[in-house]
């Protein structure tokens, strides 16, 4: 073997270890993304209209709910939506942004509870430009962080290390929100 590496995956051993994650090409193709800005297109739209372990639905507000992300940045990665098919945070009415701020609180502690997340991001991507993959339905992220968690993978790997499966995630924090 030579002294250089080689990051193909095929031919000669390259001692990388190498995470597959064949699920990430839908997202990547824009498989699950809306045909148009309609509500009838919406997935944030459709997601409560299907039983909650199915739509991975972590609990259901007044206003809002709260729901795993299909293409999650890290294990517990939740998506705090308002039922009403509404792009912009400043059109939320001041009922709406209550619950979507109760259901983010709450979120974070079950998180903390079930997880020892040590930090969050939060934040919504408003409109296209700021990175919102589904601009048309707000949604605020609720990302849980843990020192070192990702630490080089997403930027110089390109990839992202989730330890359980989504469902297994989603039956965790719904099982732990009543708590």
């Amino acid at each position: 073997m030579s002294d250089t590496i080689v990051q193909d995956g095929v031919g000669e051993p390259d001692d990388l270890d190498r995470l597959w994650t064949p699920h990430r090409m839908a997202y990547i193709r824009g498989e699950n993304k809306p045909a148009n800005a309609t509500s009838g297109e919406c997935p944030f739209c459709r997601i409560p209209s299907i039983d909650d372990a199915a739509g991975l639905v972590v609990r259901r507000g007044r206003l809002a709910f709260v729901v795993l992300n299909l293409y999650p940045y890290a294990p517990g990665h939740l998506m705090v939506c308002p039922y009403r098919h509404v792009a912009d945070y400043t059109a939320t009415t001041d009922e709406e942004a209550a619950d979507i701020a109760d259901l983010t609180r709450r979120a974070m502690s079950v998180i903390r509870s079930v997880s020892g997340a040590g930090g969050f991001n939060i934040g919504m991507n408003q409109g296209v430009v700021a990175g919102a993959g589904i601009a048309a339905h707000l949604h605020q992220h609720v990302v849980p962080r843990w020192t070192g968690d990702q630490n080089f993978m997403p930027i110089i790997g390109r990839t992202k290390t989730l330890p359980e499966l989504l469902t297994d995630t989603r039956s965790l924090i719904a099982d732990a929100w009543d708590r």
